[in-house]
């Protein structure tokens, strides 16, 4: 599975940005998606996941009223939709796929098999 993160780019504190995960080499269908981002110095964080076909959401308190993942199957293609921007919000984003996730570890990062390049989001204030 190959995924390629784009989207990403610089935007004042209350803007929004869509970032898109395009993926190709498995039915796409299939896997757990999730988005992940990392701020300098700092671990990555779990920011959003959605589920294989009925596509069940899980965010993180942290951005859960302001970001929202969805997923378009026919396009290979993962979404992350951002507003109210906040200069926390400030990190390079990451897209992963695993196909054998479960509910409990999704918010794991080293359960994800596949990831993309990542993508830089930068929040003026």
């Amino acid at each position: 599975v190959q995924l390629q993160a784009s989207g990403g780019g610089l935007v004042q504190a209350g803007g929004s940005l869509r970032l898109s995960c395009a993926a190709s080499g498995r039915t796409f269908r299939n896997s757990v998606m999730a988005w992940f981002r990392q701020a300098p110095g700092k671990e990555r964080e779990f920011i959003a996941a959605i589920f294989r076909n009925a596509g069940a959401t899980h965010y993180a308190d942290s951005v859960k009223g302001r970001f929202a993942i969805s997923r378009d199957n026919a396009k290979n293609t993962l979404y992350l939709q951002m507003n109210s921007l906040k200069p926390e919000d400030t990190a390079v984003y990451y897209c992963a796929a695993d196909f054998n996730l479960i509910l409990s570890s999704v918010r794991t990062p080293d359960q994800y098999d596949y990831w993309g390049q990542g993508t830089l989001v930068t929040v003026s204030s």
